[in-house]
């Protein structure tokens, strides 16, 4: 038996991906406040988080730069798990009963439900338009070097991705309030065989299948048999 099946419950997210999760959330977070700073006047005292308007505009671009990286980690390591499949479509048919918390009439869902498939995928888009952008409007280093009509389209650009971002992050942050263990699985990387059950009841049989595959009671048969006058 291996180590982790000897552990209460089901492996959710590995050490790995709960740092990578976390790394990429608490940088967003100092993008978005970071990035309001320099957006509006009404934000400005944000850059006291920062020591001070220049640390802030210095600072800035740096983190992106460090978030996009790990977040590139992130969507590789949650690619195959992430695309949207029949039952999903069916889950978001019946999105009424998602918000009225009818779990008995939604059909079952793997590992992630399209609700969380969603998020990665606006994230997938976003970010690498927010790097780009950012590059572009990024100065002393490149901006001086970009036409005045590229830098007025990138900073538009920028600005309405962000918002999408930000949009989704909260939405993607109050789901995981609203369905209780969520944010505990994405601290502990555990969760309880009765949720993974009730919450994503296809990867719950798929998690049980592997660590009772039926070859095993086969095997065992076969050797009684054999053992048997």
């Amino acid at each position: 038996m291996s180590h982790s099946n000897t552990k209460k419950g089901i492996l959710r997210y590995t050490w790995w991906a709960r740092t990578n999760h976390w790394v990429v959330a608490i940088s967003f977070v100092l993008l978005v406040l970071s990035g309001l700073a320099l957006f509006h006047p009404f934000f400005w005292s944000f850059t006291g988080l920062f020591g001070g308007p220049i640390p802030t505009r210095f600072i800035h671009p740096w983190i992106g730069v460090v978030m996009s990286l790990f977040f590139l980690l992130l969507a590789v390591q949650f690619f195959k798990e992430s695309f949207i499949k029949r039952h999903d479509i069916q889950w978001l048919k019946q999105i009424r009963d998602v918000l009225s918390n009818r779990d008995e009439k939604l059909p079952p869902v793997g590992k992630n439900n399209a609700g969380q498939k969603l998020v990665y995928w606006i994230m997938v888009a976003c970010v690498p338009v927010l790097l780009v952008t950012g590059i572009i409007i990024w100065r002393p280093y490149f901006a001086d070097a970009m036409p005045l009509w590229l830098l007025r389209f990138a900073v538009m650009v920028h600005a309405y991705t962000a918002f999408l971002a930000i949009i989704t992050l909260i939405i993607h942050i109050y789901s995981g309030i609203w369905v209780k263990g969520s944010i505990r699985a994405m601290v502990q990387g555990r969760v309880s065989k009765a949720w993974a059950k009730h919450h994503h009841n296809l990867w719950y049989e798929e998690v049980m299948k592997e660590r009772n595959p039926p070859s095993a009671d086969k095997d065992d048969d076969s050797s009684r048999q054999q053992q048997s006058p």
